[in-house]
């Protein structure tokens, strides 16, 4: 039982770290599109802070906590 609660303590912290720093981006500012009409999306969003060599720790926590949620019936 401690397994299983550790485990989902562990999966639901490892994703809060994966998409810290997608929460802590400010607000973007409204700026025109080159079609007209504005928009609240950044100019160069892009997906570099998802990738594997930034947020390894996060997703190491995240498959640790798996692992003790999948064994955590056994134990």
């Amino acid at each position: 039982m401690w397994a299983i609660l550790i485990g989902a303590a562990l999966m639901i912290g490892g994703t809060l770290v994966l998409f810290r720093p997608a929460l802590n981006k400010r607000p973007s500012d409204p700026h025109r599109l080159p079609q007209g009409g504005a928009t609240l999306e950044p100019r160069r969003q892009g997906l570099r802070f998802f990738g594997i060599s930034q947020n390894w720790s996060a997703l190491a926590v995240i498959a640790v906590g798996a692992v003790l949620m999948a064994l955590g019936g056994y134990v």
